[in-house]
């Protein structure tokens, strides 16, 4: 099989190249970014530098493969979202024209990596809230930029199934974290932000971190290896319809904090900044559907993801001191 991972460069996708090479298929990967910047670079991979906001780098890129990902898009934690919403809509490019592109070369499968920020901001206004099931996104409110690029997006590949016969398979995302991704530099996520604002408060012998919000801001984090086993597996069934893909924990980011503290074997205070970036007040997955339309849900204990993320990320660092150049 050929596979074709626009975004390949980055988090996710440089796991999902991975995998598929493992698998002895021929991948194909692009990303905007140089390839040095790369998470991870597959040197048995065909390897692209493109800008897939363009048609005919699709058109390029995903000539001849069975299987177009579609990862690539402008994105980050809350502080990048909310501060760069006309960047991170242009995004409805990409997938625009890698739905063109993908259908005019004959691919038999098209996925789409949708995100939880497609929920309505109104179904998530308390800590305590009842977990987001697929049929909340409507009526629409989602997350103003962002969330509005990957609704409108679903819409698309949904049409384009509808008109064109095209194979689509559609995840919404929630909070997916784990080595090989983004820890500094402002579009890390909570996860990977705990992990090195801690290594750098023991570092500096300062034992004291700032914190977005009160805190009591409640989410779901799913590790990385949860997100490929369920891209695997919805691949492989006839749900077409978007699907959950997180975890139905639910923790406060001060419990997440706690657990970080316990990894690193360090107490800190806790210093809460209210005007900072906090988006919505509560989210969690409801996994009933998944559960039923592929007899699974995402596993991988918090604690234990987090703490690979937690050493991966001190390597990271610790690397970077050195002088070393690595990839943020």
């Amino acid at each position: 099989m050929k596979v074709f991972i626009g975004g390949g460069g980055g988090f996710i996708g440089g796991h999902l190249a991975r995998v598929h090479l493992d698998r002895g298929d021929e991948v194909v990967v692009a990303d905007i970014k140089a390839a040095e910047q790369w998470y991870q670079h597959h040197t048995d991979a065909e390897n692209l530098v493109l800008n897939l906001e363009e048609k005919e780098a699709c058109r390029t890129a995903t000539k001849g493969c069975d299987t177009v990902y579609n990862l690539a898009c402008n994105m980050g934690g809350m502080g990048f979202i909310e501060n760069n919403k006309a960047l991170c809509m242009l995004s409805v490019l990409i997938n625009t024209h890698m739905l063109m592109a993908a259908r005019e070369n004959g691919a038999g499968k098209y996925f789409y990596s949708s995100s939880a920020c497609v929920y309505p901001d109104y179904r998530q206004q308390d800590t305590d809230v009842p977990a987001l099931r697929e049929s909340n996104a409507y009526p629409a409110m989602p997350e103003d930029g962002y969330g509005w690029e990957k609704l409108f997006s679903e819409r698309m590949c949904k049409h384009y199934e509808e008109d064109f016969g095209l194979n689509v398979r559609v995840f919404r995302f929630h909070n997916v974290y784990g080595p090989h991704g983004t820890w500094d530099g402002g579009r890390e996520k909570a996860p990977a932000a705990m992990c090195r604002k801690m290594i750098e408060c023991i570092d500096a012998g300062r034992y004291e971190m700032e914190m977005w919000g009160d805190g009591e801001q409640t989410r779901s984090f799913m590790y990385i290896d949860d997100c490929l086993t369920g891209i695997d597996k919805l691949m492989a069934s006839d749900h077409s319809d978007p699907l959950n893909l997180g975890r139905s924990e639910l923790v406060t980011i001060n419990q997440l904090l706690g657990i970080v503290e316990e990894i690193a074997g360090v107490k800190l205070k806790r210093n809460y900044n209210l005007d900072a970036p906090q988006g919505v007040r509560g989210r969690n997955s409801d996994n009933t559907l998944i559960k039923e339309v592929l007899g699974w849900e995402p596993e991988v204990d918090l604690r234990a993801g987090m703490e690979k993320t937690y050493h991966w990320i001190k390597e990271q660092y610790e690397r970077r001191k050195t002088g070393e150049r690595v990839v943020l």
